[in-house]
């Protein structure tokens, strides 16, 4: 006699183990022959749920509908360290984008993509109208931290993770808050949920009982200030709650205020000392202050934890090269090139490979290295940049032009091609091009000695005129 384990438990053994779709069609199964199995219902939903479940203490930026139907705006020019809507400054202590790249938006680049950064909701303006959210972003899925023990929760979070409709989701949470006379707090952090999605933050407030939903209000009212005194609250009721303390880090790093941030990071190791984001920041911060070697223990112990991926490998080779450890560069960028998974990771691979071919001297190696960049990805406009000056350096002044103005056009937050191409202008005779673009590398680094020499001497220039 053939032993079989029961469907129902070999369902909840797949759920356990992260295998979601074999236990989705199980459940589905145990339904045909009974669909009043309220056990088969809930795990089911369950697995459907925990499909597309990204957790909702994760701070989100803005989309573009957000941005432009924005009605809960506080202060439209608000003092310089207190908008996360700004662009940072260095006067706060933080790096200059001379020395660590920036965003679109001004934020340094940080050391761990979040999954306010990948956009995992495709088919609008902002990839996000109707279509539910995905897994597919940088961190791994997160399940949730209550249990579920009842229809009516399990169906909230299937209406609300995986059906994404908000409003029935909202009707359902009023529904069971009133039914359970206002005294569930599960209920009422369901509808603060609710009426974030729906951007209402008014009404959040009165509803949002723990202290990480809380926090996303004010980050979307623009006020960093208000978040950071409210994780400190959170801190002084849970002290060392790791995920208080990433969130006064990620605020700090959003501020362009990264020595701050890296102290918090630090305090988080020590609570957690495997958390990848946390070492993944420190070591970044390393690298572009000038300490690769430290930075390179930080990515090694990384990879001691088991995080296997092509972006560590990349950043693997370049503090290997910059701390001189040369025999471990090329096969650190192999195995980041046997690890890629999609053409913009190739490009950046091939990318940093040239950089490392213009610091050891060969100008043709990085040159075929940027060229594949390109083929690879054809937006990259710190390639074209670094195209333009190999161009330059072989007399091609038109080429190297035409592939200034595309890197500007593509990156107008960096202010390397509005430099080169106002030194390229300015060389060739053409002053008010020149001035243009130097205006325009002002505009993206005010610090930056050598774009205020540049402007000075066209100014003499126009002034003799």
């Amino acid at each position: 006699m053939e032993v079989t384990m029961d469907p129902l438990f070999l369902a909840w053994s797949y759920f356990r183990r992260r295998k979601l779709q074999q236990c989705s069609d199980i459940c589905s199964k145990i339904l045909q022959d009974n669909p009043y199995d309220q056990a088969a219902w809930s795990l089911k939903t369950r697995a459907l749920t925990e499909m597309v479940y990204i957790d909702e203490v994760e701070v989100d930026q803005e989309g573009i509908a957000e941005m432009m139907l924005d009605e809960s705006s506080i202060a439209q020019v608000a003092r310089p360290g207190t908008s996360l809507r700004l662009p940072g400054t260095s006067q706060g202590g933080g790096p200059t984008p001379a020395v660590r790249p920036m965003t679109q938006s001004g934020r340094p680049i940080t050391g761990f993509v979040r999954p306010s950064t990948q956009s995992g909701r495709p088919g609008t303006m902002e990839q996000a109208i109707k279509t539910p959210r995905t897994a597919s972003t940088a961190r791994p899925v997160t399940s949730a931290s209550g249990r579920f023990i009842r229809l009516g929760t399990t169906l909230f979070e299937f209406i609300f993770h995986h059906e994404n409709d908000v409003k029935n989701a909202l009707d359902l949470a009023a529904q069971a808050t009133e039914h359970a006379q206002f005294k569930d707090w599960w209920w009422k952090v369901q509808l603060g949920k609710c009426y974030y999605r729906q951007v209402t933050l008014k009404h959040s407030q009165c509803f949002s009982s723990t202290f990480l939903t809380f926090n996303q209000v004010y980050q979307r009212l623009d006020q960093p200030i208000t978040a950071l005194n409210l994780f400190k609250q959170g801190l002084d009721h849970f002290p060392g709650e790791v995920t208080l303390l990433t969130g006064i880090a990620r605020i700090h790093e959003e501020m362009n205020n990264i020595s701050s941030a890296t102290e918090y990071y630090k305090d988080v190791l020590k609570q957690d000392n495997t958390h990848v984001e946390a070492i993944a920041c420190i070591g970044s911060n390393h690298f572009y202050t000038d300490q690769p070697e430290i930075a390179l223990r930080f990515y090694r112990r990384l990879l001691q934890m088991g995080v296997y991926n092509c972006q560590l490998y990349n950043n693997l080779g370049l503090c290997c090269f910059y701390a001189q450890q040369y025999d471990m560069t090329l096969s650190s960028f192999e195995r980041a090139m046997a690890l890629v998974a999609n053409d913009e990771e190739q490009a950046d691979v091939w990318y940093n490979i040239g950089q490392v071919a213009v610091g050891i001297g060969d100008l043709t190696l990085a040159y075929q290295c940027f060229k594949l960049a390109l083929a690879f990805n054809n937006d990259h406009a710190e390639a074209y940049n670094n195209l333009a000056v190999l161009e330059l350096r072989k007399g091609r002044i038109e080429q190297s032009k035409a592939f200034l103005q595309t890197a500007e056009s593509l990156a107008p937050h960096m202010y390397e091609p509005h430099f080169n191409l106002s030194i390229l202008s300015e060389k060739i005779g053409d002053l008010q091009s020149s001035y243009t673009a130097a205006q325009k590398s002002e505009d993206a680094f005010p610090e930056h000695v050598d774009t205020q020499q540049l402007l000075k001497q066209l100014r003499q220039h126009f002034a003799v005129l």
